[in-house]
């Protein structure tokens, strides 16, 4: 009787497990292999806007697949532009690199290194960063016809101090950009995404380990991979670097920094008799406010044909960057003195032209600290103008309005922070003493925080590798071709040299 009892209990355990339904498999969840293990064609770069120099060059061009969202791979992609000039020697690898911005156009940084020692083991990797220029979407925010309206719609709120309007032309901006571009790419246009492209990108050039050369804005990017990825570094230089525990652009930092490069400037103008700020260098900032301050006057953006004082100060900006730019500077300041035309594309430095400034506005709104109440905006601005005396267009500063970050429609996925890059190999920072965009001690401070080796060069100029100066390229080359590390350096320009005697002519 109990083996039969056994039996039916057994019976009956059976048959419930079989009327119990299996479970079911998950389906795999999708991976990145297919972006990681994809085959890149190179051709003409013809079809790419904004790579002339390439193309003059005979450079090649691509585009590479990433998704636009890393944490959903069968999501919407991207195709990075990128450029290849290829290594005129024994090959080393691939340096990837970038010019900074954010929103620096970069298929054509090959062909500006095309002439320089890399261009002998490399192949020089240039890219347009997600969102920009030649890559596919690129990020839209206004129609050439709205910047038109924009421009003379800003120039006479903030000049009459209507800030309410300036507030919901900035909001207005936001959800254009929203409704052209739409909330995914805006939430992953950021150097986080660029960094984990970048690592895409080393995988399909078939390099084991990036080697890269990064400048200002390519600097946090640098940083950036360095801390998510830094056991897959061989080499890396950055030049004019960003302080990591900094936002991208600190106001107070950049306006001392940006008044520090125009008093050298002015310095230097003031030697000649037709300097349009006069011959005295003490009064060279009260000169300029002389000459900029009125084109603020409503009349002025009331007539198309003539630069205002939003057009005037991005090209003053813009021609600090480098002495070679000073006398850009002087003919923009003579032609607002004497009425003179002065086309502003002939300013120095632009951008990646609108998409540019759309991708340079998203990436700060996403990864820097965000200013959302007037008092905090004031504050800030009455800072900037102390620090940096030249931005003062001498309006009041009783309340400033919000700019557009503040209306960001996603939050920041990244934020100023210590940076921690355990395993990465020794790396080279270059930081420049009187660099007006990245100031010199952010580049002391992330050649800390990288535990890497810093070479200054004392100068007024924002970047010093292949810029003539020996004793920064030499070292330089010797690290990327060899990973010798230098140890911390100071450098100068070498003096020209005079020929002891006048080359005789020729024949």
């Amino acid at each position: 009787m109990l083996k039969r009892r056994k039996a039916i209990v057994v019976a009956a355990a059976l048959l419930a497990a079989a009327c119990t339904s299996a479970p079911v498999a998950e389906p795999p969840k999708p991976t990145l292999d297919r972006f990681y293990q994809q085959q890149l064609t190179w051709g003409s770069c013809a079809d790419f806007a904004g790579a002339e120099a390439a193309i003059k060059a005979g450079m090649e061009c691509t585009r590479m697949l990433v998704p636009i969202d890393y944490g959903r791979p069968d999501g919407d992609t991207a195709r990075i532009a990128l450029s290849r000039q290829r290594s005129r020697g024994a090959k080393i690898g691939s340096l990837v690199t970038n010019p900074g911005g954010p929103g620096g156009p970069g298929l054509e940084m090959p062909a500006v290194l095309a002439d320089s020692p890399l261009a002998d083991r490399f192949d020089v990797i240039g890219m347009d960063v997600r969102g920009l220029g030649a890559s596919l979407p690129r990020l839209d925010c206004r129609s050439s016809e709205q910047l038109a309206v924009e421009r003379q719609l800003l120039g006479f709120s903030h000049a009459w101090g209507e800030i309410d309007q300036v507030e919901e032309e900035n909001e207005g901006f936001v959800n254009s950009c929203v409704q052209r571009s739409g909330v995914n790419l805006l939430a992953h246009i950021g150097t986080v995404d660029v960094a984990r492209d970048i690592d895409v990108l080393r995988a399909v050039l078939g390099d084991e380990k990036l080697t890269y050369f990064g400048v200002s804005y390519g600097t946090r990017i640098g940083s950036t991979y360095a801390e998510m990825f830094p056991t897959r570094v061989r080499a890396m230089v950055l030049d004019g670097a960003i302080d990591p525990a900094l936002n991208i652009a600190d106001p107070v930092i950049d306006g001392a920094a940006f008044q520090q490069a125009f008093d050298a400037y002015a310095a230097d103008c003031t030697k000649a008799p037709d300097c349009p700020l006069g011959t005295d260098p003490a009064r060279t900032t009260e000169a300029f406010h002389g000459l900029t301050r009125p084109l603020l006057a409503p009349e002025v953006f009331a007539d198309p044909s003539k630069l205002t004082y939003f057009d005037v100060l991005p090209i003053v900006i813009n021609s600090l960057y480098h002495p070679r730019f000073w006398p850009d500077l002087t003919r923009l300041l003579t032609a607002v003195k004497t009425g003179a035309s002065f086309a502003i594309a002939e300013g120095a430095l632009q951008l990646g032209g609108e998409t540019g400034d759309f991708v340079h506005k998203a990436v700060l709104c996403l990864e820097e600290v965000r200013v959302t109440d007037r008092v905090t905006a004031t504050d800030l601005e009455r800072r900037y103008r102390a620090a940096g005396p030249i931005f003062d267009s001498g309006e009041a500063v009783d309340q400033i309005p919000l700019d557009a970050c503040a209306f960001w429609p996603v939050p920041p996925n990244t934020q100023p922070h210590r940076l921690q890059a355990p395993g990465l190999p020794k790396t080279v920072v270059v930081a420049t003493t009187g660099d007006p965009a990245t100031h010199y001690q952010g580049g002391v401070n992330l050649a800390r925080a990288l535990g890497g080796s810093l070479i200054t060069y004392e100068g007024v100029q924002h970047g010093a590798v292949f810029d003539g100066v020996p004793c920064v390229d030499e070292p330089v080359m010797r690290y990327l071709n060899e990973l010798v590390v230098p140890g911390d350096l100071r450098c100068t320009k070498p003096v020209a040299q005079q020929p002891a005697e006048a080359p005789k002519p020729a024949g």
